[in-house]
């Protein structure tokens, strides 16, 4: 049974932020670095693969599991603000000290981001086809413009231009441009004056899908997934939207050190913030639709994020090798899969092979192959070239 392909997109992002230690800077400062927290690398594999199952499969299929895979979009939002949580990790102490440059931060970003963001659209050429009939050519030209800066998420219209998923990039992109400067700001020491910056984060999140809901300016009637009103598109994808869940993600960066990682309170919050998700998801056509986009659902978030922070047994299963392996992977996935599906199946080469009896099962295998090899043989190789050409050129 062929799945059903999503004509309109929540574009879910992935987040790429790594949750390993960062990649290697030009003259880095003396500090030692944080230990990895794999169980994080780990939830970033079934939340990219979620994202598979959310684009491209019958939801019904999954049985008890089936709320998760229908609100695969969140998982976007759930990317985005680890991406401010991993980034704090990371960088927080150094920042704080001032031993943290934005050129070197950029420098690590660009080397890390850009080459699979830069293939994905070079194995997407053939979508072009498909925008130029879509768009007007004014939008046309921009698109072609503004996607390959990482800009095409400003525009409503020409977020999704191209390469589905990659609108996040744009979104990743400006909060790259603000964590030099944001890093550096003195951070509350307190939990309570953590939880209070981590509320006021929250309801700031609430404020724009809120004032949607009771001002409905697309009109349209339900608002869902299928929706495509401009303002609607502009809450979920322009960047200005999500910076309240990656100051979120911050502040919670914050707060986590204060927690003793064997603490069982990591424990609890994590089976209770499952648990909600699960039940938020289940009845989340009760619950208005923009709401589920960053803004509602930041605590349950945290709750994870903490719990797999931590040394208890919810971590230790999200920290398997085979889940920590796609789950580094996890960005290419994402970057790769929603044009990648597209180009396999409009080549019918599964028809052709005799394997279509396989499918969709058979797509998503290849579709975790594909990003595992441009990981291994895009990312990393490139990623080193950038550094070495960069420090070299540096040191003339």
């Amino acid at each position: 049974m062929r799945p059903v392909l999503s004509s309109v997109v929540d574009s879910p992002a992935s987040t790429p932020s790594a949750v390993a230690a960062p990649p290697a800077l030009s003259t880095p400062p003396k500090t030692q670095r944080r230990p990895r927290l794999p169980a994080l690398s780990g939830i970033r594999c079934f939340a990219a693969v979620n994202l598979v199952f959310f684009h491209f499969s019958n939801p019904h299929w999954f049985g008890p599991l089936s709320p998760i895979v229908d609100g695969g979009f969140i998982d976007v939002s759930f990317f985005l603000l680890l991406s401010g949580f991993i980034l704090t990790y990371n960088y927080g102490e150094r920042g704080q000290q001032g031993k943290l440059t934005a050129r070197h931060f950029w420098k690590a970003r660009f080397s890390r981001i850009y080459p699979v963001y830069l293939f994905s659209l070079l194995i997407s050429l053939g979508m072009l086809v498909q925008e130029f009939h879509a768009q007007t050519r004014t939008h046309f030209v921009m698109g072609l413009i503004l996607t390959p800066l990482l800009l095409q998420g400003w525009h409503p219209v020409l977020s999704t231009f191209w390469n589905t998923p990659a609108w996040t990039m744009s979104t990743e992109a400006f909060f790259y441009l603000l964590f030099p400067w944001l890093v550096t700001l003195r951070r509350p020491r307190r939990p309570r004056s953590i939880l209070l910056l981590m509320s006021a984060c929250w309801l700031c999140g609430l404020i724009l899908p809120l004032l949607y809901v009771h001002y409905n300016p697309d009109g349209e009637m339900p608002v869902g997934r299928y929706s495509g009103g401009i303002w609607l598109r502009a809450l979920k994808f322009m960047p200005m939207e999500h910076v309240p869940s990656f100051l979120f993600g911050m502040s919670l960066a914050f707060f986590n050190d204060l927690i003793p990682q064997e603490s069982r309170k990591r424990f609890a919050l994590g089976i209770a913030a499952f648990s909600g998700l699960y039940m938020v998801l289940y009845f989340r056509n009760h619950i208005p639709y923009p709401l589920l986009h960053d803004g509602l659902l930041m605590p349950i978030f945290a709750g994870i994020i903490l719990c797999l922070a931590g040394r208890n047994p919810v971590s230790r299963v999200f920290g398997l090798l085979p889940f920590l392996a796609i789950g580094d992977a996890s960005y290419c996935l994402y970057l790769l899969h929603f044009n990648l599906w597209n180009i396999l199946h409009n080549s019918h080469v599964l028809e052709k092979l005799g394997l279509a009896v396989f499918d969709p099962w058979l797509s998503y295998l290849l579709l975790i192959a594909a990003a595992l090899l441009t990981k291994r043989l895009i990312e990393l190789p490139a990623r080193d070239w950038i550094n070495r050409r960069m420090t070299a050129k540096a040191a003339t």
